[in-house]
């Protein structure tokens, strides 16, 4: 290991909405069995980032935030396998899964391990003395054994794979919870970074017709270009899908509003994937008669398994839409100026915002400061 690999790390260390972000020096790990240690290349900020710093959703505080990335190993803890079975080395490129999993409670024998008992969630965990470097807004990231490793190809540009350990890999499983095949009439409700990615993979899958619904013109213009045949607003979706309803409907937005066309648009024998709805929302309703004839069904769709992130890998890798992904993500910020990053995200420029680790700042605090919300800074690490 060089000089500069031995660096070190600085992670943005969160203290809360009246604190904001403080930019420290952490110690390097001494890695346990199965552990890794990853250089971070370029990490991106998502929705669920985003309404922790505006005080939305609570998590452990001090945290280090972030957990889309994509990173080269630097140090494993003895032998550490990809989920392909391969050996990680260092100099390995890769994405990770969101979380752990421990392989041996209920949800992980079940073939659900985002539901494991014992889940670790990295960019939603609070530092402790061993584990500081739990997300990805850093230079580096702290990987537990139950992580899920994939090799990244060298082609794949850094803006394409970061978003694909929490977009891309999502919208795979709810991809593969209705069985998206051949001849398949999709509707996709709700066209940002996970609605645009649905669009081009269903296309991928086979589905014939892909509608992809919308407030925005933007957006839909954008869903136009990633593979759909049609577009429409909210207001006129029933016309799109009245003759005969929709196979398939991945309802991406959360707004109670779009459940409530996703359940009423869904065709016999149609599949209704729930993908969205991570927040307290309103109730919506449905005639039961109606499902039970038309033997439809609805899932909800959390998260994803470490194989659905090698999928997501594989379908960056192969798509020719790779270009209209790079350019879903705007031109990286350093760490540094976390605070004009979040800003960014806020005002909606791109759907995701990039974070570079190269040539931080000369003086360690650069960065200090409250991340868009008033307040002192918080204290040190």
């Amino acid at each position: 290991m060089t000089d500069s690999d031995r660096e070190t790390p600085l992670a943005a260390v969160w203290f809360g909405p009246g604190s904001g972000f403080d930019l420290s020096p952490q110690h390097r790990p001494e890695l346990g069995p199965g552990e890794v240690l990853v250089r971070v290349e370029l990490a991106t900020l998502c929705g669920r980032d985003l309404h922790i710093i505006a005080g939305h959703r609570r998590i452990p505080l001090p945290a280090v935030l972030g957990h889309e990335a994509v990173g080269v190993v630097e140090e494993t803890g003895g032998t550490v396998r990809l989920v392909d079975g391969r050996p990680v080395t260092p100099g390995t490129r890769v994405s990770w899964t969101v979380g752990t999993s421990c392989g041996t409670c209920r949800g992980c024998v079940r073939g659900v391990p985002q539901q494991c008992e014992s889940v670790l969630t990295y960019g939603h965990e609070s530092i402790t003395g061993r584990w500081r470097l739990n997300g990805t807004l850093a230079t580096h990231c702290h990987l537990l054994p139950g992580t899920g490793l994939v090799a990244v190809p060298d082609s794949l540009p850094a803006e394409v794979v970061s978003p694909a350990n929490c977009a891309t890999a999502t919208v795979v499983c709810a991809v593969r919870r209705t069985a998206v095949g051949p001849g398949d009439r999709v509707v996709v409700i709700g066209c940002g970074m996970l609605g645009l990615t649905a669009v081009a993979y269903a296309r991928e899958r086979g589905a014939e017709h892909v509608v992809a619904c919308d407030k925005d013109e933007k957006r839909r213009r954008l869903a136009l270009a990633f593979g759909a045949s049609a577009v429409c607003p909210p207001s006129e979706l029933s016309r799109f899908t009245t003759r005969h309803g929709a196979d398939v409907v991945l309802e991406l937005s959360g707004d109670s509003r779009a459940v409530q066309s996703a359940l009423d648009v869904v065709g016999p024998a149609g599949r209704v994937a729930l993908v969205g709805s991570m927040s307290f929302g309103r109730r919506v309703s449905f005639r039961p008669d109606t499902f039970v004839r038309n033997l439809s069904q609805v899932v909800g769709c959390h998260s994803y398994t470490a194989t659905d992130l090698a999928e997501a890998i594989g379908f960056l890798a192969r798509t020719p839409a790779r270009d209209l992904f790079a350019a879903l993500v705007s031109q990286p910020l350093p760490l540094t100026a976390l605070d004009v990053a979040v800003a960014a995200v806020r005002r909606g420029l791109a759907p995701r915002t990039a974070v570079h680790m190269r040539r931080l700042g000369e003086r360690v605090g650069a960065a200090r400061g409250p991340a868009a919300s008033a307040g002192s800074s918080g204290p040190p690490v």
